[in-house]
């Protein structure tokens, strides 16, 4: 019994149009309908803005080149150290 009977929204439409007329209901909604479209197009360009496009211009950003692991065993010397020590 709260505002979602059809006669509240009946009452709504009749107080709209005697309050803005007739004619500047049409004009209001295109006017909404108009800037919702310039907002959603924005918002896609930014979107479209935010994603990397070509990750060949920055080649370090998909893939980064390790320096090379250890292969020593623990408690050997390595050859840096043999050489060192020689």
């Amino acid at each position: 019994m709260g505002f979602t009977s059809w006669w509240h929204w009946a009452i709504v439409a009749v107080v709209l149009l005697i309050l803005f007329g007739s004619k500047k209901l049409p004009d209001a909604a295109r006017g909404l309908g108009q800037s919702l479209r310039i907002f959603k197009s924005e918002v896609k360009e930014m979107q479209k803005d935010d994603k990397p496009t070509d990750t060949t211009a920055n080649p370090d950003a998909t893939q980064r080149e390790l320096p090379p692991a250890d292969t020593t065993q623990p408690g050997t010397p390595s050859n840096s150290d043999v050489k060192k020590s020689a």
